[in-house]
């Protein structure tokens, strides 16, 4: 039964709550933190960081004038409270869900998402980028831009490089951090909150600022000093000194979750009418006022659908191992037989599947944040000094440090290897974190060995193989989810580069697979065979090295190749047209067709139904093979090529 929430059945937009008292903010937002765990308990996603926000969403759209004020979340996935109260509460409940809202603030959704995010990091770039255009365009100047970062978010060089640059400008800018985990901040109470309203406050500044012009006035050591005194006793009383020296007027802590503290703090942000970046550091729980969240806020950080009363998240049936855990038992055979295997992460331990290689390695188990260029410049130093070092990123993720995937490792060809995870489509976090590139912007790069499993067994064998490499960079890419359960050793074996397998045999069509698709095409050759359609099916296993002997074989002895791949066109199948193009392979009328994810953004959905929309199952190879053939298709109609 939905819960009970009188007060916020009367918000539909944000300027509903602009003439609440504080005490009805506060009942505003009780009653949203029951919405928002009723809601994601039928549509999972990220509940923890959620329910940290929430005093913090609704002061904010109580006190700025939203949508004209700019309000830019970072990691778009605290946005859920934000977006029920700007106007989609009614479809609330389709967050995540095929047709439904995304899990992260986007453009194209609403007027109240100025900016799209899903990684993280980006808000304060975003930000200080909509300020200078609103200083340079002159027509809304008391216009507010307001960033919100946090849930680790600090922890990445792009939010210190906007930092920095934001400090040197005179641009108006309101950054509030949002620090979930008391890594920073001291200990806050009604004295930092009586101090943050005191520095924040008209008066104050006002009395800063003539102290400013008095100093003025003195030789200019004197000035200098002034400054710095003032700075250094204001540090002392509430803390940051490093985002003073960045070039911010530090306010803070103060309780996130209190709106006694918030509303006057944000009110005296709004008006104060100097220009010149502002940093407000507010302290909030992740998971607040929901006991298991608050419990566990790891297990809680992102959720299956879950009981509310108990907190017990729903469990699939039993089934075949992730490949997350395939790839971690793989990793902890290899380091079982070589010390100098270690494991690099950015900030996701359990999404990598590195905390069970933590369990057994602690110290040869590194998580440097949110972090990812450092992550692959630091791996590569340890490789300049031979240890083993597996860098393992969500391969969406992996695309914010490629810089250093180029010039620090494979320019210097030194041996990291990159285990890419949630490759291909993800499911319901959408496109924001498909996982479709990696195999183009790691396949240019001179000397990377690449490759794709096909199922869980070639997983422990490419761990394996990737281990076995110690002359020059490898990446190895596999999906989110299941494998096919396979029975597996305790340790995979090397495989040769560059070679491999012939599944099926046939003599007038080759399907060539790279990577899980290659269960697609053995069934789609059950189907061509009962047409009397002989259909060879062979498994790539590497995109780099290619497989030259193995495709020359299947483009000689048969009318249609077709290759197939979780990635978008510039993969894989390119590099193989490529090869046939310049080996003449093509001059004998060879019929070639790369299926690949068609040049246009999948949304959110179930990953079946993803496939279908990206034409990768069975049933497309099929068509694609008959239409190459022309051969008349289930209809009855000639379908030509």
């Amino acid at each position: 039964m939905p819960p009970h929430t009188p007060l916020l059945d009367r918000v539909t937009y944000p300027a509903d709550l602009r003439n609440f008292s504080a005490e009805q903010l506060a009942q505003v937002a009780e009653e949203l933190r029951s919405e928002v765990v009723d809601t994601v308990s039928v549509t999972g996603g990220h509940l923890g960081s959620a329910l940290g926000v929430i005093e913090l969403t609704v002061a904010i759209h109580a006190v700025f004038d939203t949508p004209n004020d700019r309000l830019i979340w970072d990691v778009g996935h605290q946005a859920y409270p934000h977006k029920t109260l700007t106007g989609r509460r009614d479809r609330i409940r389709t967050l995540r869900q095929p047709g439904g809202l995304s899990g992260f603030t986007r453009r194209s959704e609403s007027e109240y998402d100025p900016f799209g995010a899903a990684h993280s990091s980006t808000s304060i770039s975003a930000g200080l980028g909509m300020a200078v255009a609103r200083d340079l365009k002159g027509d809304n100047p008391d216009q507010q831009i307001i960033c919100v970062i946090g849930d680790g978010s600090m922890s990445a060089g792009m939010a210190y490089e906007a930092m920095n640059n934001a400090g040197s400008m005179k641009s108006r800018l309101i950054v509030i951090l949002n620090d979930n985990d008391m890594s920073i901040a001291p200990p806050v109470g009604a004295m930092s909150a009586y101090l943050s309203r005191l520095i924040s406050s008209r008066s104050f500044l006002n009395l800063r600022d003539l102290a400013a012009k008095m100093a003025k006035r003195f030789p200019r050591s004197i000035e200098r000093t002034a400054k710095r005194a003032e700075e250094y006793a204001r540090g002392i009383l509430t803390g940051g000194t490093l985002f003073e020296e960045l070039g911010f007027y530090y306010v803070g802590p103060i309780d996130g979750h209190n709106m006694d503290h918030l509303l006057p703090v944000l009110r005296n942000l709004r008006d104060h009418e100097e220009g010149g970046p502002v940093l407000l550091h507010v302290v909030t729980q992740k998971g607040k006022g929901y006991a298991p969240a608050e419990q566990s806020p790891d297990k809680y950080h992102g959720v299956t659908r879950f009981n509310v009363v108990t907190g017990e998240q729903g469990k699939a049936p039993p089934g075949p191992p992730s490949y997350t855990k395939v790839f971690a038992k793989a990793l902890v055979a290899e380091a079982e037989a070589d010390s100098r295997v270690v494991a690099v992460t950015a900030a996701m331990p359990s999404g990598t599947g590195l905390d069970a290689f933590a369990k057994k390695f602690p110290d040869r188990t590194f998580d440097v944040g949110i972090a990812e260029q450092h992550a692959v410049t630091f791996a590569a130093g340890m490789a300049t000094e031979g240890i083993k070092p597996f860098v393992a990123i969500y391969s969406t993720f992996l695309q914010r440090g490629y810089d250093q995937v180029v010039h620090d490792v494979a320019i210097q060809s030194l041996p990291v290897r990159f285990a890419m995870d949630r490759a291909g489509m993800v499911g319901a976090d959408g496109h924001t974190h498909a996982g479709v590139y990696d195999l183009c912007f790691m396949g240019c790069l001179p000397g990377m060995v690449v490759m794709a499993p096909s199922d869980e067994l070639e997983l422990m064998d490419v761990v394996a193989t990737a281990a076995a490499i110690d002359d020059r960079p490898s990446a190895f890419r596999y999906p989110r989810g299941e494998g096919f359960g396979l029975d597996l050793p305790a340790r995979g074996k090397v495989l040769e580069l560059g070679r491999g397998r012939v599944m099926r045999e046939g003599s007038k069509i080759a399907v060539l697979a790279l990577g899980p698709r290659l269960y697609e095409a053995l069934k789609a050759a059950d189907e061509l065979a009962a047409r009397g359609l002989s259909t060879t099916v062979a498994d790539a296993r590497f995109m780099k090295p290619l497989d030259t002997d193995l495709i020359t074989q299947l483009a000689k002895n048969h009318e249609v190749v077709i290759t197939i791949e979780d990635n978008v066109s510039g993969g894989f199948g390119s590099a193989v047209l490529h090869y046939l193009a310049v080996s003449g392979l093509l001059d004998r009328g060879l019929k070639v067709r790369p299926m690949v994810i068609p040049d246009r953004l999948i949304d959110h959905n179930t990953p079946a139904a993803q496939s279908i929309e990206a034409g990768l199952t069975a049933k497309d190879i099929v068509a694609t093979a008959l239409s190459a053939l022309g051969v008349a298709d289930a209809s009855g109609s000639a379908v030509r090529a």
